[in-house]
Formats: structure tokens, C-alpha cells, sequence
């Protein structure tokens, strides 16, 4: 069957749908960025309260500010802004639809449609997925004025192109109709994300607009978040597979069975009961965070960036190699748990054994090279950290040290059997130089300042970083595993 409104009341045997009526909803959360992480997890939690009979008005209209995202918007509307989730369990897949997503906002060049949405007093969240380095944030953590669109933006803030011009033009809005504030909600995986969003809002705001600035400042509210749930991406593969549960849905989503969200609870504009179906609020996300941030996503990129180099295609393939498996093992435990705090139910070495199984999940068909995607954002937002902590507590960090060489060579092109590795990174241009440059003279990749900073003038860090490369180099990324194992 098509999946549809009309078709909605008869969902094939087994398929789990919404409980409560469309037309009962109406819209309260614009969401921009809506990709497969925020339908199967902020969607989700929404959806789940809305079967219990609550948060009826607070119903979804997905946004986007990429001519990209229009094509989204067609495969959306096409199916009743209706999702189809598959859970990947080892036990068994399970698949169920939801609906609380009532519509998707028109894609245009000048934002017009999505500031105009966002104005309307009903919607009291503006939320965002627009991935690690979407934030404008520079190397040394401050915001980057400097770049094109942000400049644009500053120069025609009524035509903005970016997803923050035009929440500030809504909020410009809403100051001078008396719609009052919306709670900007990062759900994006970045430690402080309600913080980083706040300064990148501010930041602009103030190059175009002082006093607009001191009155978000005054009266919006960005609240810090934990987000966590393993989604790949979208192919050939889930779209067979939604068929097999009877239904042709043209944007399905698969995700491991674990979900969790941490929020602070600061809503200048009220908020969905989200803890009624599992969320968790804190005034301590800082701590869930950096145990999530520090060990499931930096353990992503401990095991994607061998697991490329050596053509190993997915996550779970990663972790069957026992190298690999052995590389996240010690790492995590003697490298990033010292650095971790212990959150209520969970200390940091049962963390590693959680998100072991979870990497190890066979069903998830989560690719190396999605995981590696963007390491110039990962890599320092994920792992540089970590360094940073170690040598300054003079602990151990010579795995983590080893990950950079083989992010170097990773971003050198090629695989150890000869294959090419396509770009997969918003600045490859650039990383690829920089890893060839390192291959006779390693000190070119830790000298990019605009990802290391002054982690490379680490004298500790530079010698770790150059043995490791030059070991790469001449006898291979299993050679290095190997050592760094034995040692």
C-alpha cells in the first residue's frame, strides 16, 4: 500500500500507526533539518505523546533552507508528511508509522516562507538538525563573522540564507506584532548545542540588528541537549526493506533500538510533556552529553577511520575486525573514561559496554563512510577535547593520537588495497593537501589551525601524531593497530 493519509486506517498486520486523528493536530514546532535522525528521534518522542492523548498542538511543519531540502519537501507531502520507522533489533524488525509532522514549509532562495511561518504566534519552538558544523562556530570556539553567508546575511537580513538569519527575521517579527519569543532547540551533537546555537543567533543578530540582539538575549531561550540514537542513512537497501512490511513509502527510516534525549528544561514558550514517553530533563545535560559526545561519537570516529582505510564498509563489519574492535576497546577505557564524569544508572566503563553492543548491532547497516563524513568537525569537536584534557592531566593519549594519523592518511584518498576514497568531507580540498604534504612531512596536517589550533605546537601530541603517521606510512594502518595494541 501506499502510505498515505487515506490509506492510514489500514496499515498492514503488524505495523504499529498513530493512535490519535491528523486532523485533531495543529502545528507549535517548526523544525529545520529534517532529515532520518529527527524523524526517528524528536518526531518519535512527539509522536509517542501524542498517542497518549497530550501535545495535540504541538504538531510538527518540517523547514529547510537548501534547495536540496525541496526535494525532501516533494517525497514528504507526496505521503502525507507520514514516516514509516523500522527498528533494526538482532531479536527481530519492527515497523511503525507516525504523524506528527502535519506539513513542510515551501523551500525558497529568500527564506520568505519559513520566517513567515515562524512569525505566527502558534509556534513556540524553532528546532534545528543542520549537523555538527552547521553552527558557524571558528576554530577557536568563537563565532565566525567572517563567513560568506553569515556576511549576506548581515548586509540583507529581510532575504537571509542561512536557517539562523531567518529565525532572527522571525523573531524581528514577532518583537513588533506581540507574538513574543520561541525557544530555539538545537538537537544537533554538540557539547553546550543550546549554548553554540545562542551565540551563533546573537552573534548574528548583532551584526545587522544591536537592539534586536539585547532583546533575544533578554527573552529567548536556547536550551542545552543530549540527543542520542544510531540512524543510517536512506538507500536502495531500506527501501526494499519498508516494502517487505507492505507498504511503499518513497523516505523510510531504519534505527537501532535505543533512544535517549536529555534536555534542560528552559522554554521561554512552554514545551510537549516529552518525559511522559522517556526524555529525561536535567539542569545537568553537561554531563550526559560529555559522556555521549566523548564516547559514542568519538568512538564513531575511532573505528570509522581504520575501518575506511582497511575497506571495511559498515560500522558493525568494524567491530567484527578485531584490530578495530581492540583499537575502540582501549582507547575508550584507558584514553576517554578517565575523563568522563558518571551520569545517574550508568558509570563511564558501562557506557563502553553499552554503546559495544550497540556498534556491534549486525542489523544496522551504518556505513564507515557516513560515520566518517565531515571529520573536520568531528575530529574537533569529539576527539580534540579529549586530547586536550589528557595532556593537560598528563594521562595517556597516544590512541587518540593514533586516530589523527589515520585520519591524515584517510583524507590522503586512497585505502590500503588501492581504492579511491571519494571526498567526504565540506573542506576535502583542503585536508586532501594536507594529507599529502604529511606524508613526507607530517607536521603539514597538525599544523591546519583551523581545525587543531595550537594542539599541534603540543610537543607531546606533535611526536605521538609523527611516529604514528610515518608508522602508517611505511608499514600500514594494521601495523600501527597492532603496535598500539601490544603496547
Amino acid at each position: 500500500m501506499d502510505l498515505n493519509l487515506e490509506n492510514l486506517n489500514n496499515l498492514p498486520e503488524g505495523v504499529r500507526g498513530p493512535s490519535y486523528e491528523r486532523a485533531d493536530l495543529s502545528a507549535g514546532i517548526v523544525h529545520i533539518g529534517l532529515g532520518n535522525f529527527h524523524r526517528a528521534h524528536q518526531a518519535w518522542y512527539l509522536h509517542r505523546l501524542m498517542d497518549q492523548g497530550l501535545a495535540h498542538d504541538w504538531a510538527i511543519l518540517g523547514a529547510g533552507v537548501r534547495p536540496a531540502d525541496a526535494a525532501q519537501r516533494e517525497r514528504m507531502l507526496v505521503q502525507d508528511c507520514l514516516t514509516t520507522l523500522i527498528e533494526l533489533d538482532p531479536s527481530g524488525k519492527s515497523a511503525e508509522v507516525t504523524g506528527g509532522m502535519i506539513g513542510f514549509i515551501p523551500v525558497a532562495a529568500d527564506n520568505a516562507p519559513l520566517i513567515a511561518q515562524m512569525a505566527a504566534p502558534a509556534i513556540r519552538i524553532v528546532a534545528l538538525t543542520v549537523t555538527e558544523g552547521g553552527y558557524y562556530v571558528a576554530a577557536d570556539g568563537s563565532f565566525d563573522a567572517q563567513n560568506a553567508d553569515i556576511q549576506h546575511d548581515a548586509a540583507h537580513p529581510d532575504a537571509p540564507k542561512t536557517a539562523f538569519g531567518a529565525m532572527i527575521a522571525a523573531l524581528k517579527a514577532r518583537r513588533a506584532n506581540g507574538a513574543g519569543p520561541f525557544t530555539c532547540q538545537s538537537c544537533d551533537n554538540l557539547q553546550g548545542n543550546g549554548d553554540i546555537l545562542r551565540q551563533t543567533v546573537l552573534g548574528l543578530a548583532q551584526l545587522s540588528d544591536p537592539d534586536l540582539a539585547d532583546w533575544i538575549d533578554q527573552n529567548v531561550t536556547f536550551p542545552n541537549a543530549m540527543v542520542d540514537c544510531i540512524v543510517p542513512a536512506t538507500g536502495p537497501k531500506e527501501l526494499a526493506l519498508v516494502k517487505t512490511f507492505g507498504i511503499r513509502d518513497a523516505a523510510p527510516v531504519t534505527h537501532e533500538n535505543f533512544r535517549q534525549w536529555v534536555i534542560e528544561d528552559n522554554f521561554c514558550a512552554g514545551r510537549p510533556e516529552w518525559d511522559k514517553v522517556g526524555a529525561t530533563f536535567t539542569d545537568n545535560v553537561h554531563d550526559y552529553e560529555a559522556m555521549k559526545l566523548r564516547q559514542l561519537n568519538a568512538g564513531h570516529q575511532i573505528i570509522a577511520t581504520p575501518g575506511e582505510l582497511l575497506s571495511v564498509a559498515t560500522i558493525a563489519g568494524a567491530m567484527a575486525t578485531p584490530l578495530i574492535q581492540g583499537l575502540f576497546r582501549k582507547i575508550e577505557t584507558e584514553e576517554i573514561v578517565p575523563h568522563v564524569t558518571a551520569v545517574p544508572g550508568m558509570t563511564p566503563l558501562a557506557y563502553v559496554d553499552l554503546i559495544e553492543r550497540r556498534f556491534a548491532n549486525p542489523e544496522i547497516h551504518d556505513t564507515t563512510r557516513r560515520v566518517a563524513f565531515d571529520g573536520s568537525s568531528r575530529h574537533t569537536g569529539f576527539l580534540h577535547p579529549i586530547i586536550r584534557d589528557a595532556l593537560a592531566a598528563g594521562t595517556p593519549m597516544e590512541g587518540l593520537a593514533l586516530v589523527e594519523a589515520l585520519w591524515a592518511r584517510m583524507c590522503f584518498g586512497t585505502r590500503e588495497d588501492g581504492s579511491l576514497i571519494e571526498p567526504n568531507d565540506p573542506v576535502w580540498d583542503r585536508l586532501n593537501k594536507a594529507a599529502t604534504d604529511a606524508k613526507d612531512a607530517p607536521e603539514a596536517w597538525i599544523a591546519q589551525r583551523n581545525i587543531y589550533g595550537d594542539l599541534g605546537d603540543d610537543p607531546r601530541f606533535a611526536a605521538s601524531f609523527t611516529e604514528w603517521l610515518r608508522l602508517i606510512w611505511s608499514d600500514g594502518t594494521e601495523a600501527a593497530l597492532r603496535r598500539y595494541l601490544d603496547s
